[in-house]
């Protein structure tokens, strides 16, 4: 896991493809028809009827109860306070993009089976073009490389769709799997900070990779599909004139 997506409301299923009978009626809100696909999986936003899907994912275990790697303990809450606020969550990140502020929390879809979460947000990207990552996978799914394949995936939109210039992401110091992703895709360590986790604090390790980090892992086989019809829900396009 890596970073710090806290959300799990999303689901399984196959889905027809940008375009088809299956998106008819979601025309205003292009971010359904974007989706980031390599050999092995793909990451798209699901749809409502998705979402118990992956509520069942998460309560099925996606870390060791004895651990916490997110700042905010949402994985602790009862049930159903849990499933009704991560629905909330899942919402509220549409409700509240805009180009100035956005926050892209795909699920990730192995076969048409949901294994977890891999977002990427930013704030004021037109002009930082630069964006955050955070990602978890069911404990069912984790140790077979996933993570990194969803890692790079996303990076793939963040650089050569959006044209992002560095990507940032972390985890808490015991998190190995999570530190060794990011070192496997190519972040460098970017310094530490303290966060709330629990009832405690922990440091947080900070990695960043950058454009020219990325180009020399770039990968080739993998798709961006419908990224154009939505690209201004991302980038502010500049004033007429």
């Amino acid at each position: 896991m890596a970073g710090e997506a806290q959300d799990p409301g999303a689901g399984a299923g196959a889905r027809k493809g940008p375009g088809e009978d299956g998106e008819a009626g979601y025309g205003f809100w292009p971010l359904f028809r974007l989706v980031v696909r390599t050999p092995r999986l793909e990451i798209r936003l699901p749809r409502e009827d998705e979402f118990g899907a992956m509520l069942a994912l998460v309560a099925a275990g996606i870390h060791d109860p004895a651990t916490m790697p997110f700042t905010m303990p949402w994985t602790d809450r009862p049930s159903p306070e849990r499933e009704r606020e991560s629905a909330q969550w899942w919402w509220r990140q549409r409700a509240d993009w805009t180009a100035e502020k956005w926050n892209f929390t795909g699920a990730v879809y192995v076969g048409g089976q949901v294994v977890g979460v891999q977002d990427i947000n930013a704030e004021h990207f037109a002009t930082l073009r630069s964006v955050h990552t955070g990602s978890w996978l069911g404990l069912a799914h984790q140790g077979v490389g996933l993570g990194k394949e969803m890692r790079q995936a996303i990076l793939h939109l963040a650089f050569a769709g959006l044209g992002a210039r560095e990507a940032h992401s972390g985890a808490f110091f015991d998190n190995a799997p999570s530190l060794a992703t990011s070192r496997a895709v190519g972040y460098q360590p970017n310094g530490e900070t303290l966060a709330p986790r629990r009832d405690g604090v922990a440091r947080i390790l900070n990695v960043r990779i950058d454009r020219a980090m990325w180009e020399e892992r770039r990968r080739d086989d993998i798709e961006i599909v419908g990224l154009e019809g939505c690209l201004d829900m991302f980038i502010t396009p500049p004033p007429a004139g």
